[in-house]
């Protein structure tokens, strides 16, 4: 089974699967399709991070595939050039080393059956054949040309020399990323990091005021690692530990623990009102805690454990909402999310971005690689965690994440959606283990926002206007029905029938595939 945001990557992942390939394969595979047709949200200008099941060791494997700044961002410099504004999303300041490229080689080196070559195929083809643009992915492509409208390379390559972006059905064409794709293919990771692509990104890094350099390219390198889990109600959630946020969910739901939010109720005032107050605490640590591990110690056994979360709950009111005081992250962002799963047993949590949809809309010459803005969540506070700092990986929105129930994996899901993501999970994973939802359910169910750069909380339509009104009587900012509110994948497995049960979120593009 594949599951993703866009038709034509699943549809690609179980092509992989029936010529032989493996989940990492299949995932793989459909996360290069997904660089090229929804461009906006990934590629080999992102990150990425994986949690791999190797069904016949029994092994749980972390990859962390994301990138560092380079040896020359240090907190002086980016404080000359920035008067200590903060790094601005659509600038080469805020571009780090992409990782995806070398954490696609070395999932499928360490857990692959096929090659870098033969998992690009489909995606080189499509780029150059074309294919049809998804409703939701041209309705982001529209929404958000505005950073491609800087950069003329951007506007010749994905607005169609200023004609426009596509609309949807239209076919779109991108010969220079299929050129790209070609080229790793042929070449492999050191392509990227040691050969014609870092030479144009570092060229271009130098024309519009960036400090990579080729050191940076040659000295960067994935890392495996291992997940961070908690036990919620007799299944053991795991995350990938920082520099990502997966630790903001095992918090919250270690608070939300010590509550029964099936009596409560799905969706009901006090439930939402206590997820919300215990999301609030877990976005506050991460704020405070997370960055690169090499640079500070990070106490997360302390924050994910459950007499922290007992210390939390007892702060919590039942009855006034709290103020946010951490209102310095990102209010948005662009991702993919996709899992897979093979009939050995194997399973995949993995996930791909940019960041911002179009990252700094800097698109590279003519290589068709749109640039993360991952840099930009640096902070140049010299005594913040995540202050920039060379050679050094910045906090992390993106989360990967799996379920195991009696030591055997059970779902692998993931969201989409800056710090929407672990709000998608946690609910996710209520509606799953607290109210009995399948898949499908769990992901389509309404949603609650919370926003914690203006402090105020969005909650989908189908939600009723009582409970809003009951949310503000707590003292909860209500901003209405509008806005982002995430979008996941997950798959199920049914080991006592050797089955498999998979989901895609109704509010994007994509679907669930298997055989």
């Amino acid at each position: 089974m594949v599951v993703t945001s866009q038709p034509l990557a699943a549809e690609i992942g179980i092509d992989i699967l029936r010529k032989g390939g493996n989940a990492v394969d299949a995932a793989v595979a459909a996360a290069a399709m997904l660089n090229v047709v929804e461009p906006m949200s990934t590629g080999v200008g992102g990150d990425v991070f994986a949690i791999i099941y190797e069904a016949r060791t029994g092994r749980l494997r972390g990859l962390n595939g994301s990138g560092r700044s380079a040896y020359a961002a240090t907190l002086p410099e980016y404080q000359k050039r920035l008067a200590g504004k903060g790094i601005p999303s659509n600038s080469f300041l805020a571009v780090t080393v992409p990782g995806t490229v070398d954490g696609w080689s070395k999932a499928l080196e360490a857990c692959g059956r096929m090659s870098l070559a033969e998992v690009l195929a489909p995606a080189i083809r499509t780029a150059d054949e074309g294919f049809p643009v998804a409703p939701q992915t041209a309705i982001t492509w529209t929404e958000w040309q505005g950073p491609l409208k800087a950069c003329p390379d951007s506007v010749k390559t994905w607005l169609n020399s200023s004609e426009g972006p596509p609309r949807p059905g239209e076919v779109f064409k991108c010969p220079s990323l299929a050129a790209t794709l070609r080229l790793i293919a042929e070449g492999g990771a050191d392509a990227f990091y040691k050969g014609p692509i870092a030479d144009s990104i570092v060229r271009c890094s130098d024309v519009n005021g960036g400090v990579l350099s080729h050191d940076d390219f040659a000295d960067h390198t994935s890392t495996w690692i291992e997940a961070v889990s908690v036990n919620y109600r007799g299944y053991q959630i795991l995350e990938l530990p920082p520099n990502g946020q997966g630790i903001s969910v095992l918090e919250t739901i270690q608070i939300l623990a010590n509550d029964d939010l099936a009596e409560m109720g799905h969706n009901s005032p006090d439930t939402i009102h206590l997820q919300l107050e215990a999301m609030k605490c877990a976005l506050r640590d991460s704020k405070l805690y997370v960055t690169d591990p090499d640079f500070v110690e990070i106490p997360v056994d302390r924050l994910i454990s459950n007499n922290y979360a007992r210390e939390q709950r007892n702060q919590i009111s039942n009855d006034r909402a709290t103020v946010s005081v951490m209102k310095n992250s990102a209010r948005i962002g662009d991702t993919v999310y996709l899992c897979t799963a093979d009939s050995e047993g194997n399973v995949v949590s993995f996930i791909n971005s940019l960041f911002f949809p179009w990252g700094t809309g800097i698109t590279v010459r003519d290589t068709g690689i749109i640039l993360q803005n991952r840099g930009s969540s640096f902070s140049l506070d010299p005594n913040h965690v995540n202050s920039i700092a060379p050679h050094k990986r910045t906090r992390h929105t993106i989360l990967p994440a799996m379920v195991l129930h009696q030591n055997k994996p059970l779902i692998a899901f993931g969201f989409v959606g800056g710090d929407v993501q672990p709000q998608g999970q946690v609910q996710f994973l209520c509606n799953v283990i607290d109210f009995g939802m399948n898949l499908q359910d769990a992901l389509d169910a309404p949603r609650w926002r919370y926003d914690d750069i203006v402090d105020n909380v969005g909650l989908e339509p189908t939600i009723p206007s009582e409970t809003s009104q009951n949310l503000n009587r707590r003292g909860h900012e209500m901003a209405g029905t509008e806005g982002f509110f995430g979008g996941g994948q997950a798959i199920l497995i049914h080991h006592e029938y050797g089955t498999l049960q998979g989901a895609s979120d109704s509010r994007r593009d994509g679907c669930a595939i298997g055989y």
